[in-house]
């Protein structure tokens, strides 16, 4: 099964992280989402950031944690990058938040690595994330 999944985990690009204050943009695959996409395919809501930048990417990391197959591969006051790997053939998927504290808003952005289409997982896998993080403000 190991032979099956070489390669699957993909290069990590090079493009992560923030510059003038965005993540990167998405491809035209659909297998990305990101909150500073314009595009119907690609857009999803940001975050609410409530508290200091420092306290939400704490929290975020609690959240990240809290997920099977995750590991944090490069966290600051303000930006976090995770990688998330699917269970069957150990595709990897990178995960960046980055708190603006301007717009009060935590963006977000969640690609594959590789293939095409995601089935909906990075979505799926953010509006859970969410579903957490609002848990969390609630408290």
């Amino acid at each position: 099964m190991n032979l099956l999944c070489l390669g699957c985990a993909g290069t990590r690009p090079v493009n992560l992280g923030v510059e003038k204050g965005a993540l990167a943009p998405c491809p035209a695959s659909p297998n990305c989402v990101s909150s500073q996409a314009h595009d119907q395919g690609h857009a999803i809501d940001p975050f609410p950031l409530r508290g200091p930048s420092p306290e939400a990417v704490a929290e975020l990391k609690r959240i990240i944690r809290s997920f099977r197959r995750t590991d944090i591969v490069s966290a600051t006051e303000t930006y976090i990058h995770a990688e998330f790997r699917s269970a069957l053939f150990g595709f990897t998927d990178d995960v960046e938040f980055y708190c603006d504290e301007k717009a009060g808003v935590i963006h977000v952005r969640s690609a594959s690595r590789v293939g095409r289409s995601d089935f909906g997982v990075n979505r799926k896998r953010i509006e859970a994330i969410r579903a957490q993080w609002e848990t969390v403000m609630k408290e």
